[in-house]
């Protein structure tokens, strides 16, 4: 599915941490990351309780909050469902579980052109008109929140906003400058939609900073060919295939 509709500009972003050293610091995190949930709730207990306290009254009190995890997540990273869970239970509303991602796409340890080429893909149902909040523990880039985005608003819900436990991009805004997007565009035209299958409009900030350091779409092309190349030896390393 392409991406096509950005985040919009209403939507609401708020993030406790700017770099995720402060979650490494916590004893539970590495086995929350490993899927232990018992660990995931102390985490989020420890680290998120007065930051979300604080939120309420940010949304409304029907808002559903929606994490991206993973359908096969056995050992998969336990912080985003129980953080949405959390999220339900101290602003109001609701943590959905029907919406998953259909598979593991590995950003750790990768570059932001390994990331924009290793886009997830979601299934589940949306409620039509139904306010949503997205939440995460950590973003980079904002790719995978976006593709989430786009998912809910393509079948009819509404996007509010994100809450995340840390925001590590250069930017912490989601919606690129206009004065880019159209950057982009005069020097890119549709190449961007045709090599990533996302639209010049649909790009978080932080890609669209990303990629306006290319001059031509052949650098994209050959870094892209480059990254694609070090995700499959990353993986190897930790024997993935």
């Amino acid at each position: 599915m392409d991406r096509i509709y950005s985040f919009p500009a209403s939507a609401k972003h708020f993030h406790l941490y700017r770099h995720d050293s402060e979650l490494k610091k916590h004893p539970a995190y590495r086995a929350a990351k490993q899927g232990d949930n018992e660990s995931a709730f102390e985490l989020v207990w420890d680290l998120a309780s007065h930051f979300l306290i604080n939120l309420k009254g940010e949304f409304n009190e029907d808002t559903v909050y929606v994490s991206p995890f993973a359908k096969e997540a056995s050992g998969d990273n336990a912080i985003p469902p129980l953080l949405a869970s959390a999220c339900a239970s101290f602003m109001g509303g609701q943590a959905e579980n029907d919406i998953v991602q259909l598979e593991r796409v590995f950003h750790t340890g990768a570059d932001p052109m390994e990331r924009m080429s290793l886009r997830p893909s979601f299934e589940g149902e949306v409620v039509s008109g139904q306010t949503y909040v997205l939440v995460d523990d950590v973003t980079n880039l904002g790719g995978t929140l976006a593709e989430l985005a786009n998912y809910i608003l393509i079948n009819g819900g509404r996007v509010e906003g994100t809450i995340v436990l840390c925001n590590a991009g250069r930017s912490h805004d989601f919606v690129p400058s206009k004065k880019t997007s159209r950057l982009l565009k005069e020097r890119f035209g549709n190449e961007i939609k045709e090599i990533f299958g996302i639209r010049t409009e649909a790009l978080t900030t932080n890609e669209a900073n990303y990629l306006i350091g290319f001059r031509t779409t052949d650098e994209i092309r050959n870094r892209l060919f480059k990254a694609k190349k070090e995700t499959t030896k990353r993986l190897r390393s930790k024997g993935i295939q």
